[in-house]
């Protein structure tokens, strides 16, 4: 795995010897020897991963950090502070700047590489979220996506997996003002509590007597309900091997015993606040994935969106040879509806048109407001002879209840229908759309409130 790494130290060896090892595993190194010059850097080329020192004249590593973590263009770029330091105090203080881990000078190649591997990967998914987020605010949705929230977290749910008692209990209540925790003392019913849902954080003791801690994080990670919550792991200072291998599987931080329960608490903040973050930046790419392609009024698919799938199922026609249908519909008189109660009630009309026709189509149907009072339905591997039956169905369902325009008015409706399909014409998708069009143009000339299949 490649990536971008800036290294800053105001000692110039030392940036030179880690320059020099990470350049050997194939990464691309940036250099930075002061805090002002590793920002500027930070602004013009964003790297992947800032290995930073603590100890810099002028601005200190702890306010390097604090600023990365302050600009939102910067803010999810992952954070190993680098020091001489090996005080509690000095990590909560790093941690609560927003670094994401520590390594302690002399730094070991093995841990080295494997914290920037892991980072590097935690790094990635976030990056795809944010261009997702950056996309859609360039198309004009709103910027939903807050940069990760750096106020005080209280109100999480973690699951601990300790299985000595006392070590447990403890835990638990250091944790206490940052959340509730729910208490696995075996580890055997892990798994099964943490897909339950609702969890914003596991913490696992890498040293469980009857199961492997590992293997629940494999576990975990391998599981689509809890693919995405974050897993931090307790380990012997001994353990280092056992540590590594669960870096690679995807643990996200670790504490190594004795435990600083403030350290605890800014580490657990810290991953809470980046999952709630990640979450907001899939809600908000959700949302605006719905915005680009459903119609704001009826809330079915928009044109553009139709068109696109029309596509993609006319290749798949070809390739299978199969048939499909497009039935496209027009409100017969919508305009008078409009003048005799105003938009919004014509608004409430195609609202209530639309969801008649989802109620009355398949599931593998596809229902999209074409524009104005027409309506497509792509209706994937049917036959005109089927397509007429759920034209008719529709037709019918139009006709027969009145539509609401208020508490005391309703209107009756009739539409009008124009069916093409696929089995012995060209499978293009102008072709179809305008086959279909001109069934609907005669089913009006020929009294509206009907269905009329187009001419071979």
């Amino acid at each position: 795995m490649s990536a971008r790494v800036l290294v800053v130290d105001d000692v110039l060896p030392n940036v030179k010897l880690l320059e020099a090892k990470l350049t050997s595993e194939y990464f691309d190194v940036l250099c930075a020897t002061s805090g002002e010059e590793a920002l500027s850097i930070i602004a013009r080329t964003p790297p992947d991963i800032i290995l930073l020192d603590v100890m810099m004249p002028g601005m200190d590593g702890f306010e390097v950090c604090r600023r990365i973590k302050a600009d939102p263009r910067s803010s999810h770029i992952p954070v190993i502070m680098v020091t001489a330091l090996d005080h509690p105090r000095d990590r909560v203080t790093g941690l609560e700047a927003g670094a994401d881990d520590f390594l302690t000078k002399p730094v070991h190649d093995v841990a080295l590489f494997a914290r920037v591997r892991s980072l590097v990967r935690l790094k990635m998914l976030t990056d795809e979220l944010v261009m997702r987020e950056v996309t859609s605010q360039s198309l004009g949705f709103r910027p939903d996506g807050p940069i990760m929230n750096a106020g005080e977290i209280e109100d999480a749910f973690i699951l601990l997996v300790e299985d000595q008692e006392r070590s447990a209990n403890r835990l638990a209540e250091a944790m206490i003002p940052v959340g509730r925790v729910e208490l696995d003392l075996t580890g055997e019913s892990a798994l099964e509590r943490a897909t339950a849902g609702g969890h914003d954080l596991v913490v696992i003791s890498l040293g469980l007597a009857a199961v492997d801690g590992l293997r629940i994080c494999s576990q975990l990670r391998s599981i689509e309900e809890t693919r995405h919550v974050p897993i931090l792991v307790i380990v012997d200072e001994s353990n280092s091997r056992e540590l590594m291998r669960g870096l690679e599987i995807g643990v996200n931080d670790y504490l190594v015993r004795p435990i600083d329960r403030n350290e605890l608490v800014a580490r657990v903040r810290t991953q809470v606040r980046r999952k709630r973050y990640a979450e907001q930046l899939r809600k908000t790419a959700h949302q605006n994935y719905r915005m680009a392609t459903t119609d704001a009024v009826t809330g079915l698919y928009n044109r553009h969106f139709m068109t696109s799938h029309l596509e993609t199922l006319l290749q798949n026609a070809e390739q299978s040879g199969r048939t499909l249908s497009v039935m496209m519909m027009d409100i017969d008189y919508f305009k008078r509806i409009n003048d005799s109660y105003g938009h919004a009630a014509g608004d409430q009309v195609l609202r209530d048109f639309a969801q008649r026709i989802s109620r009355n189509i398949r599931g593998i149907d596809l229902a999209a407001r074409f524009g104005g009072e027409e309506f497509v339905v792509i209706m994937p591997e049917t036959d005109t002879d089927f397509a007429v039956m759920v034209a008719e169905r529709l037709r019918a369902a139009i006709e027969q209840e009145p539509f609401h325009i208020n508490t005391t008015t309703s209107q009756a409706v009739t539409v009008s229908l124009g069916i093409a399909c696929t089995a012995g014409h060209p499978a293009s998708l102008e072709s179809l759309i305008a086959r279909a069009d001109a069934a609907l143009y005669q089913a009006k000339n020929e009294g509206r409130n009907r269905v009329v299949v187009a001419r071979d």
